[in-house]
Order: structure tokens, then C-alpha cells, then sequence
């Protein structure tokens, strides 16, 4: 199988084969083209499942990079239920199928409840029960989203890294420091309510900014990346 994680900025990949990862890698979307060589020396997969949350535009854009080979891009979207997770959104397509992907790919691995956090261009936060049912979640800018926004929207805040302090005293420190600090506290207290329900929940990382928002975080969690990936290989191999 080849299995495809196209978010917001980047679009990871990864080829798979009798449950192992036999080659990856990873583009930014502007140069998603530029996968063509890579995907040329692999061998032709069985199954490509796509989990795209780049737009319209982008799924023209994989269909084109994919059309050399006898399988069809599968491009998946949340379920009622699948793979041991059952869906408690409103309406269940309306879930981003990276959320989606990333609920099945940590209930695989964990199998009890956890938070499933993902920080990108956009941080998720997302619950799961004891016994695999995701009771909802939360959608936030990543933290250099936030940064960028106050950059773009306030004429006297300059665009300048700032590093994660307890108690910054410039400006730079102190829009680093506030994302950060901002995201953290969406964390601790999604993981706080789910503990109310299920004592020994677990909370999970992933995604580009993971590390960052690691640190300091009072929170007990575990980084768990591709998990995207993850649950896209467990819907490929449960669902041949």
C-alpha cells in the first residue's frame, strides 16, 4: 500500500508492505510535484489511501501525481464507525479525515481512552473513550498560526522568533510564549475533563510542532508521530 497524509502545509507518505514501512518521506504541498522521482522507484502498490485536507485543488493535484499506477487513489473520509472507533460528530463526514485517520491510528495503539492531540498549521484536540468512541474535540490555530495573525494584524508587532519563557519581558518572548502557553492550556483542560471520565486516559502527540508545545507542558503525554499514517495503514490492512 501506499498511504498519503496530505494536511494543511505538507504531505507525508509512506510505503507499506505486509505491515512493514518500507520507504517515506514528505513534501511541502507547493512542491508536491516534486514526490514524482521518489514515487518512480517504488513498486507499484496494491492500494493508495489518501487522507487530503489541502482542498479540491490539491486532490487535482495527487490524482495527477498518481495516475501512473493501476490503483486508484482511495480519498477517505470519516465514518459512523470503522476500524474499532465509532464517531460522535454531529454529522460524521464532517469530520476532517486527518482527525479521523489519526483517532484510528492511536486507538490501535493505545486501546483505551486517550487525547489525541495533532499541533500543525492547526492544532486538534480530540477525545477518545475507554471503549473507542471519539466524544469530541477542539480545533485551534498552531501556535506560529497564532503567531503570524497577531504579526500580520498589529502594525507595532514585528515579526521576530521569541522563545518560550515563564515570564517573557520583550515582545518577541511574549507572542511565543502566549501560542505556546495558549495551546497548552487547550490541552490541559480537554485532558483534565477526560480524566473526570476515565481516570487512567492517556495523552498522545503528533505533528510538526509537537516538541515545542512539549515543553513545560504539565501534562503527561506520550509523542506519537504519523499517526495519520497510522490509521490509514489499520483501515488498509482491516479493509482489503
Amino acid at each position: 500500500m501506499l498511504l498519503l497524509d496530505a494536511g494543511n502545509s505538507r504531505c507525508k507518505w509512506a510505503r507499506v508492505e505486509a505491515g512493514q514501512w518500507l520507504a517515506r518521506g514528505a513534501s511541502d504541498n507547493a512542491r508536491i510535484e516534486g514526490l514524482a522521482p521518489e514515487f518512480a522507484r517504488l513498486r507499484p502498490p496494491s492500494r493508495i489511501l489518501v487522507s487530503n485536507v489541502a482542498g479540491a485543488a490539491m486532490e487535482i493535484r495527487l490524482r495527477a501525481l498518481l495516475a501512473g499506477w493501476p490503483a486508484e487513489p482511495e480519498f477517505i473520509i470519516a465514518r459512523t464507525a470503522q476500524c474499532g472507533v465509532r464517531n460522535g460528530y454531529a454529522q460524521a463526514q464532517q469530520l476532517g479525515s486527518d482527525r479521523w485517520a489519526a483517532l484510528i491510528g492511536a486507538w490501535h495503539q493505545v486501546h483505551g481512552a486517550c487525547l489525541v492531540v495533532t499541533c500543525g498549521t492547526a492544532t486538534t484536540v480530540d477525545a477518545l473513550s475507554d471503549d473507542g468512541a471519539f466524544i469530541g474535540g477542539l480545533i485551534l490555530p498552531g501556535a506560529a498560526l497564532m503567531q503570524r495573525s497577531l504579526h500580520d494584524n498589529a502594525a507595532l508587532l514585528q515579526p521576530e522568533d521569541g522563545t518560550l519563557r515563564e515570564f517573557p519581558l520583550n515582545t518577541a518572548d511574549a507572542i511565543r510564549s502566549g501560542a505556546i502557553r495558549a495551546t497548552q492550556g487547550a490541552i490541559m483542560r480537554q485532558y483534565n475533563l477526560l480524566q473526570q471520565r476515565s481516570p487512567a486516559a492517556r495523552c498522545l502527540l503528533s505533528g510538526g510542532a509537537a516538541e515545542s508545545v512539549m515543553a513545560q507542558l504539565t501534562v503527561s503525554c506520550e509523542r506519537r508521530d504519523d499517526l495519520v499514517l497510522q490509521g490509514l495503514q489499520v483501515m488498509g490492512e482491516n479493509e482489503a
